[in-house]
């Protein structure tokens, strides 16, 4: 196998992590083999600080099992009696649920074979899960000879994920209810570090705020710039440990994400 194969075997693995951890679907064996998948990211971490994260995630589920995974998941993203946590990239570029973003992933799709899976996945195809799930699946075509989509999943990234990734993660890891999530955040964090040195590129700049009427409002966001790097520090960048993770072997197909693609 050679480094460039262990690398997309890698990136795979971690893409197809998070499709299980933020992805709802009602299938009884949805979190099968996340514990076996912890395992190995455990011993491949990208840094000291993720490690930790997945030791906790790990920790947490064989204390409150996947039920308890299963609850937090929803009070984060379903919970109809708090601020559902909002995951679409069109949501954090314009602020509507289905925008010039979601249209832009479709657009991608539409020069892949991949596709949604209307009738059990009710998501946007901007939304974080389906992105995650995307990139996973783009990446196993292009480990079975499909190199065409090298472009595609460069341009997700470059074009979609990288712009409002560092929002989300942020609003995720403070969410009140977060717990197993707070440390996928920080996983995430590192992971999307990686991702831009993969496809050199660069954190985007902040977008600018709305001129703010009153000083209550301004140290409001201060404070949300201040909880930004307090969390992005947590995951500080050291991704060659990802590629030496060569002895990864494929860690799910696409068979596993029917009802989403």
């Amino acid at each position: 196998m050679t480094q460039k194969e262990s690398l997309y075997k890698a990136r795979s693995l971690y893409y197809g992590f998070f499709s299980k951890m933020l992805v709802f679907t009602t299938r009884p064996n949805r979190f099968d083999g996340l514990l076996e998948v912890l395992d190995v990211m455990i011993s491949n971490p990208l840094d000291e600080n993720s490690c930790e994260a997945l030791k906790e995630i790990k920790e947490f589920i064989q204390t409150y099992h996947e039920s308890g995974l299963c609850d937090e998941y929803d009070y984060i993203f379903n919970d109809p009696d708090s601020r559902a946590l909002r995951d679409t990239a069109s949501y954090y570029d314009e602020g509507v649920e289905s925008g010039k973003k979601r249209v832009a992933v479709k657009n991608f799709l539409g020069k892949t074979k991949i596709r949604r899976n209307e009738a059990n996945y009710y998501d946007n195809e901007d939304s974080v899960g389906f992105l995650v799930t995307f990139m996973h699946e783009l990446i196993e075509l292009i480990l079975k000879g499909e190199t065409q989509y090298e472009t595609v999943q460069h341009c997700l990234f470059t074009e979609i994920i990288n712009e409002f990734f560092d929002e989300f993660i942020v609003n995720l890891y403070e969410h009140d209810k977060a717990n197993a999530y707070r440390s996928l955040a920080v996983v995430l964090n590192a992971f999307l570090e990686f991702e831009r040195l993969y496809f050199d590129v660069k954190k985007p700049l902040p977008k600018e705020k709305p001129v703010v009427a009153t000083a209550t409002e301004s140290c409001e966001y201060i404070s949300d710039v201040e909880a930004k790097r307090r969390a992005e520090n947590r995951a500080k960048r050291e991704a060659d440990s990802l590629v030496s993770s060569c002895s990864i072997e494929d860690s799910s197909t696409t068979e596993e994400f029917k009802d989403i693609l």
